[in-house]
């Protein structure tokens, strides 16, 4: 449905480095739900991505991190690609833009590498969670409990493990950021 986010303002954190498909797709999907989608970065102008190893394109940033104020938005997005994970959880103010979603129990959507800021946030604690393999250490030791699934929602937080899954990523995203914060905080159903 055109309209189904309409209303709904959704914040896509990411750097250069990030999965080019897991940025563009989940913006597109969530466009075409009806929400305002803005790309929030720590540099203005472009950021570049990447297609697995290979150079991506440069995508436009709508917000830096320093004018972006996470209260505005209703729920994130949080792209994969191993340098824009590990860069963004080296910066403090992601960090604290990530961790206002998690204190605020907003629906967050996060694929591949891009659990990393939340594992920085302290933000992964006891929650349902899956990601690309290399960070299921990462996550069990700051406390998540991972499996190896196509898709898992755990109180608003969507998680996937690859681009390959962002047909069924998207789809729980779009699900999760319609039904917001009221109805999540109503259906604790970890591990869906």
């Amino acid at each position: 449905m055109a309209d189904e986010l309409s209303g709904r303002r959704i914040a896509v954190l990411a750097t250069d480095g990030f999965e080019q498909a897991e940025l563009e797709e989940p913006a597109k999907a969530l466009r075409e739900a009806g929400a305002a989608v803005e790309i929030i970065a720590p540099k203005g102008g472009e950021i570049t991505g990447k297609h697995h190893r290979k150079d991506g394109k440069p995508v436009k940033v709508d917000r830096t991190l320093a004018e972006a104020r996470a209260e505005e938005y209703d729920a994130l997005v949080l792209p994969g690609g191993v340098v824009n994970a590990d860069d963004l959880r080296l910066e403090p103010k992601a960090v604290q833009f990530a961790l206002h979603f998690y204190e605020n129990e907003k629906p967050m959507a996060v694929i591949c590498h891009g659990p990393w800021l939340l594992v920085e946030a302290d933000a992964v604690r006891g929650r349902w969670m899956t990601s690309w393999p290399s960070l299921r250490t990462d996550l069990k030791n700051a406390g998540a409990i991972w499996v190896d699934r196509e898709v898992v929602v755990d109180h608003g937080l969507v998680t996937s493990r690859k681009p390959d899954d962002l047909p069924a990523f998207c789809a729980k995203m779009i699900e999760e950021f319609r039904e917001g914060r009221h109805e999540i905080l109503r259906r604790r159903q970890p591990g869906r």
